[in-house]
């Protein structure tokens, strides 16, 4: 494992995508352990996509237009029912011990976020197999080890951004309006996110 795929790795882990996006907004307006578990989730959510890319399993959805875009659909739906569900909760924060089935749930979506976005296999199909050693031993085992650290690494930037963004829980409570329109605007970003999926081709 090189100092080159470390870099490369954890500038892709710190770009804001919709992981990103979601694990913030959970921090922002629940728990800090709320964000923890979003975090895992979205973390568990790429578990596919890298297993798929080290199988090569990644390939049909590269070569094949329509499984590709049945898996994007199914993302987009996903994308838009969480932005209506964030819509519809505005202005009901929950910070008060929430119950190990309310973190369930908040993993749960995290997980779903990134399971059904079919661009983070073709992502990790032509990320990975660059940094493999042609002299480094089997293949797989190279690309399942460069898949651990990469988990490993989204999992500890994305707690990083989720209790950042709960250390400013206190700018948002202050206002309901305030709570109101920051929830608001992270549904606006969810949509944004879907169409911005639904229009592209790969």
């Amino acid at each position: 494992m090189t100092l080159e795929f470390l870099i490369t790795a954890l500038i892709v882990v710190l770009l804001p995508g919709t992981g990103v996006i979601y694990t913030v907004s959970v921090g922002l307006t629940r728990s800090a352990r709320a964000s923890v578990f979003a975090a895992g989730g979205c973390t568990l959510g790429i578990v596919p996509h890298l297993c798929a890319s080290a199988f090569g399993v990644a390939a049909l959805l590269h070569t094949s237009a329509v499984a590709f875009q049945i898996f994007k659909f199914i993302g987009v739906l996903y994308l838009a029912f969480l932005a209506w569900q964030m819509w519809r909760e505005s202005g009901e924060l929950s910070f008060d011990a929430p119950s190990q089935q309310s973190h369930l749930r908040v993993a749960v979506r995290g997980l779903l976020i990134n399971v059904l976005n079919p661009k983070l296999s073709i992502f990790f199909l032509a990320f990975l197999p660059q940094f493999v050693d042609a002299d480094g031993g089997a293949a797989l085992v190279q690309m399942l080890e460069l898949s651990g650290v990469f988990m490993a690494m989204t999992f500890a930037v994305f707690v990083g951004y989720g209790q950042l963004a709960n250390r400013l829980q206190h700018l948002v409570t202050r206002s309901p309006s305030a709570v109101q329109t920051v929830q608001r605007v992270f549904a606006g970003v969810f949509v944004a996110l879907g169409a911005k999926l639904a229009l592209s081709e790969r």
